[in-house]
Parts: structure tokens; sequence; C-alpha cells
């Protein structure tokens, strides 16, 4: 799960090499607030900007950072398809920690339009990988899938405020979901996106995180038609017509971890499990398995970052 300029790319780069395994966290806490919370009592050696002592789970990072993040996996085809293929990129990326905006390690503006302790509003963004459609046995002679890239709002409940080292959230994404070829950009639909992520920070008390999430996707407005429909021009002998319907398109989960061996390395990986059961469409000739598999990971390293550093 996918006018492109040099920021299509990019951000494709941070949605397509794992990035939740890497994300900026915890997110919505400053120094300030970290001295103040408690989180779970255990307060660490290192103080914040305040003095006051800084609970485990808080890291002092610096504010802005530039690098180059690449990664990639074995990953199906499209939703619900019956082959994998190996897909990476790898290509610059940006992070930067303010105390009323940030950038995410995955390239998502965050605390962009609502940022409080238990919610928080902001810019959800996903992309895929294409796909050669000769190299696809159900999609053969078919037009081929091009890069896709999803952005809209994100709105993200935090079950555990204050706990540094736990964050468990309920999301709920909508998302307008365009394609491109690099030359020319078209409209492929609307999706639907709701999830819950748990993740545990300072895995054995160092820089080691841990993540698991489950996720749903629905598609409409043409989004489910990309992946499912048959038009009249590509029917053969096994491939009859077909209409795909909106609606549910499946659900993932995914396992990762993420590890930063240093402040300017740090490897990220994981595995989604698709369950494409009782999706809208799981009558078309182009829908081919009920479970999909994909692995993946990746490098991410920082070649320069700011003197200044701040609490997160």
């Amino acid at each position: 799960m996918k006018s492109r300029s040099a920021l299509w790319p990019f951000i494709a780069a941070l949605c397509l090499a794992w990035p939740a395994l890497a994300e900026d966290g915890p997110a919505g806490s400053d120094a300030g607030r970290a001295g103040e919370s408690g989180g779970d009592g255990e307060a660490g050696s290192e103080t914040g900007d305040t003095g006051r002592p800084v609970p485990r789970g808080f890291r002092e990072k610096p504010l802005w950072e530039i690098g180059v993040v690449g990664g990639g996996g074995w990953l199906p085809d499209y939703p619900a398809a019956d082959q994998n293929h190996a897909n990476g990129i790898a290509l610059p990326y940006a992070v930067y920690r303010g105390e009323t905006f940030r950038i995410s390690e995955e390239g998502r503006p965050r605390g962009l339009f609502v940022d409080m302790p238990w919610l928080e509003l902001n810019v959800g963004l996903d992309a895929a990988f294409p796909v050669d459609s000769d190299d696809n046995d159900a999609r053969r002679g078919m037009e081929d899938l091009d890069f896709l890239l999803e952005a809209g709002p994100m709105l993200i409940v935090k079950l555990l405020p204050g706990d540094p080292l736990n964050e468990l959230d309920l999301s709920l994404a909508g998302r307008v979901v365009l394609s491109t070829d690099f030359k020319g950009i078209d409209y492929r639909g609307l999706t639907v996106n709701p999830a819950i992520t748990y993740r545990r920070n300072d895995l054995f008390d160092v820089d080691l995180r841990a993540i698991a999430a489950v996720d749903a996707t629905f598609g409409f407005d043409g989004f489910n038609e990309y992946f499912y429909e048959v038009e009249a021009d590509d029917v053969r002998p096994d491939r009859p017509r077909y209409r795909a319907d909106p609606g549910y398109v499946g659900s993932e989960i995914t396992l990762g971890l993420s590890w930063g061996i240093t402040e300017r390395i740090k490897l990220f990986g994981g595995t989604r499990i698709g369950l494409w059961t009782g999706s809208a469409n799981d009558d078309s000739p182009l829908f081919r398995d009920e479970v999909t598999y994909a692995v993946g990971g990746g490098l991410r390293l920082t070649f320069f970052a700011s003197d200044r550093k701040v609490w997160r």
C-alpha cells in the first residue's frame, strides 16, 4: 500500500522504505513536557533544558538532520496479487524537530493542524512502487501500474499519552490517490484507512524500537478500479470483463524493528502480511490471493545535523 516533481520521489522513498519503523518518537513531546510527565515513573540520568529529569524513552537529538535513506524489499505487485517482485529506492531525506512543527523521519509534517497530548491532526502519506504488467501473469498485456502517491488528513488519537516508552495510537486517514509515469499525473480515487499502532521505544534500554500495526483500506471513486477492473480491450480466455466495486480492499498486519546503531546510522526492517478476504472485488480475475507477504528493510545515513539539540 501507493505532478510528480522532485518532491514526489522523495516522499515515495520515505514511505516505501518502511518509514513507520524509523519514525521520530515519541511524538508531540518537548523537553519541558518530558520533565513534567513522569512517564512510567522511571527517570534517566539525563536532564532536559529545564533541568528536570527526562524519562526513559526520550533522547537528545539534533533540531534538524539531512541525509540519505534507502530501502526496499520483496513486495506483492498490488493488493491480493499472487506474485512478488524486488523493489528498492534510495533518496535524500530531511527531519525537523521543532517545538510546534515537525517533519518526522518519514517525511510527514506533524503538529501541522492540531497537536495535543492525546490528539493529533496532520498529513498522512503513503506510496507504492510501479508494476510492469508484462512481469505479472494476471495483468499481462494490460497497462502498467504507475507510481502511486496518497496524501490527505490523518487524525491520531493517542491512547497512552505521557508514556514515552509505550505508544498506542488509533488513527483514521483519508487520502487522495495520484499516479504518475513521470510524464503526467492521473487522479486514481480516494482511500480511507483506519489503523491501530503500538510502538515500544528503547527496547532493552537501547535505541531499539518495535512496532506492531493493523490497518484496513477502503477504496472509492476509482481506486479499486485501478487494481481490479478489466476493460473490454484487456479480455482474454482466463481474464473476463470485470467492473470493480468501491468499498473494502483488505487489511494488513505490520511487524518491525528499527535500531539506531549510532547517532548517524539507523537500520530498519520488518514484514507485512496482507489479508484480503472479504474484499469488495474478490471475484475479480485480478484478485489472485487472499493472503500476501512482504519483507523489507533499509538504512538511513545522516550526513548533516544541527548543533542545537532537542529532547524527543
